[in-house]
């Protein structure tokens, strides 16, 4: 018997009118036609009539609520998590897009890979290309291999909810995306990561990953993940945490560096500002 290919995108949304139609229109614009939207409010609002008003309504939307405002991201993308019936998870944060075949290439991908990791293409709230992440040939991965290749949003994972699974820490304040991979790991060595660009991700004015006042969060965030790792509670080998414990603490030293940095050069991309850290770091 065939396995369904349907794919769950979750997009959580907190005051997301604005960004939200252009997300949408990503997903309707998929080659990969059998996905099911889930739409989460975060805030009370009516994003259902909201779509409908916009002529972005579509039956394979489902309209969740987290049941409260700015309960965050991490609470709000678990209650479509514990809900989920079809196998494949994609994630959508609701300023982000798809490419179009972006949901094809993930499905094509797992039907050998648990997870499926992708590059993304970073843009201006313009979408005006800043530069790419992780992009290049398409490779298999290991826990510690990773973050060497794809440095930095980890959201763009797509994972078969059939050999590997997890939620989302609302605990962490930051970082939540690398530890929800770290928890897939569990369950298989390895990943598949496209190194074509298939997700735009969108820096917004002071994004936590780009923000000139959010590297004491993310220190704590990463300082955390670190905590956790050399305590073995993602159960790695001992190769693979070694190597997630490298980029880490290179991460770490960035992030302390990083506001001297801006104010040196100001609007440069944290991506930037670390890739010649990690490059020596390799040397």
């Amino acid at each position: 018997m065939t396995q369904s290919k349907t794919v769950a995108v979750i997009t959580p949304a907190f005051r997301a009118q604005d960004t939200l139609p252009t997300t949408v229109q990503s997903v309707l614009a998929q080659t990969h036609a059998d996905w099911q939207h889930f739409i989460i409010a975060d805030d009370g609002f009516d994003y259902a009539g909201f779509l409908d008003g916009q002529g972005l309504r579509d039956e394979r939307q489902v309209f969740l609520s987290s049941g409260g405002v700015g309960t965050g991201a991490s609470r709000t993308r678990n209650v479509a998590l514990d809900q989920l019936t079809v196998p494949y998870v994609a994630i959508l944060d609701a300023d982000d897009r798809l490419k179009p075949q972006k949901l094809e290439l993930s499905v094509a991908a797992l039907q050998s890979h648990a997870i499926v990791t992708t590059a993304l293409d970073v843009m201006t709230m313009e979408f005006e290309h800043l530069r790419y992440v992780g992009d290049g040939p398409d490779r298999e991965l290991t826990p510690g291999e990773h973050k060497w290749v794809s440095l930095s949003m980890d959201s763009m994972v797509v994972w078969d909810r059939t050999k590997t699974d997890a939620r989302y820490g609302p605990t962490l304040g930051n970082m939540t995306d690398l530890e929800l991979l770290l928890q897939l790991y569990r369950k298989t060595p390895h990943s598949m990561h496209l190194g074509t660009p298939l997700h735009d991700y969108i820096k917004r004015d002071g994004s936590m990953s780009n923000g000139k006042d959010v590297a004491a969060g993310m220190i704590a965030s990463k300082s955390e993940i670190l905590r956790r790792l050399e305590a073995g509670y993602y159960g790695l080998s001992a190769v693979d945490m070694a190597g997630v414990a490298r980029f880490l603490r290179v991460s770490l030293a960035a992030e302390a560096a990083y506001g001297a940095a801006l104010r040196d050069e100001p609007g440069l991309l944290f991506e930037y500002h670390i890739e010649p850290m990690l490059k020596a770091a390799r040397a």
